[in-house]
């Protein structure tokens, strides 16, 4: 959304991160490399682009050959500090996206979290013996010097027709693309056409070291509860409440909609912590419904909702992965910097 009412406000916030990055581009602020391979996914702007399902999506790739770890900020939980995920975590001592990543993936590889990304990287490769580490939207987050970034950009939102906050929802300008080794079209449709794809690589004019992939949300086949697994194909049958909170359930109502049209949504903001006021809406809302109900969520709120006692038995999410137009050039590239490195 664009607020052109605070345009002014934009050229300052310009004027702020340009000479920060400026700073750590003349090594002015200090810029920590690492010997261990660390991979860096991030974007230009607030909100989702799409890149939880890349995180999965490379650490799932390095995990089948190296001892692989994710750092995140742990965003929206009520501890501080560095801490491991772990069996007795939940969304309050490690935030959501930490939490997501350990329900899927469990031991295949470690998820840590730290505000400080620094001392955080630090301690998790030294206590791991890690051999690559994926940081979660750290690309502001310049105290770290990865040796590879994959960008986010939202295909319906790309960072080149945004602009800086407050006007826009840019967290730094457009020149920041230059620090990506790849830059990945977030949210694309299925079977996106070649006229399109030349239009973004237009737009984006990478630079010469610089490739560009085009990615689609792909949703699972079966939802998902804490005893039982529906196929996507029976939720013709229900009446549904969805409720979300993240940053743009759109896509997810787009796809739901080729299921039925019987859908009540609840919308809540980003990293949104539920409350016991909140549960009782939402049990009210379903309660109205008929008498084939489902109650939906997504895989990230779904690590937060089963928390309360009356909803864990009721609630069921739904699991999304990323597909990539040229899978195999992209794993190539990834694997090629960590062997390298």
């Amino acid at each position: 959304m664009k607020r052109w009412y605070l345009y002014p406000f934009s050229v300052l916030y310009a004027l702020v991160t340009g000479i920060r990055n400026a700073l750590y581009d003349v090594g002015l602020l200090k810029s920590t490399r690492f010997r261990t391979p660390i991979l860096c996914v991030g974007n230009l702007s607030v909100g989702g682009s799409g890149k939880s399902p890349m995180v999965m999506y490379v650490a799932e790739l390095l995990a089948q050959n190296y001892k692989t770890g994710v750092l995140s900020r742990g965003y929206g939980r009520a501890t501080k500090g560095y801490g491991v995920t772990n069996y007795e975590s939940n969304y309050k001592t490690v935030g959501d996206e930490a939490m997501q990543l350990f329900e899927r993936f469990k031991n295949r590889f470690v998820i840590a979290v730290s505000e400080r990304r620094v001392p955080g990287a630090t301690k998790l490769i030294h206590d791991m013996d890690l051999q690559a580490l994926v940081l979660d939207d750290a690309m502001q987050h310049r105290a770290i010097k990865p040796g590879f970034t994959i960008l986010m950009t939202d295909y319906s939102d790309p960072y080149f027709k945004d602009y800086l906050l407050p006007a826009g929802d840019l967290r730094e300008s457009r020149g920041g693309k230059k620090r990506a080794d790849v830059i990945v079209v977030s949210k694309c449709p299925v079977n996106l056409s070649e006229e399109n794809k030349t239009y973004y690589r237009r737009r984006i004019k990478p630079q010469g070291n610089q490739k560009v992939f085009f990615s689609s949300i792909v949703y699972d086949e079966h939802l998902y509860s804490k005893h039982k697994i529906l196929p996507d194909n029976n939720l013709a049958y229900y009446d549904i409440l969805l409720v979300t909170g993240i940053a743009n359930p759109s896509p997810l109502l787009n796809h739901l909609s080729n299921y039925t049209s019987k859908v009540k949504h609840l919308k809540f903001k980003d990293h949104h912590n539920f409350t016991d006021q909140d549960i009782t809406t939402i049990l009210a809302e379903y309660n109205k419904l008929g008498e084939y109900k489902l109650l939906l969520t997504t895989e990230k709120d779904y690590v937060r909702l089963k928390t309360f006692d009356y909803l864990r038995d009721l609630v069921y999410y739904w699991p999304i992965n990323v597909t990539l137009d040229d899978p195999e050039t992209f794993n190539h590239t990834v694997l090629s910097y960590v062997r390298s490195h």
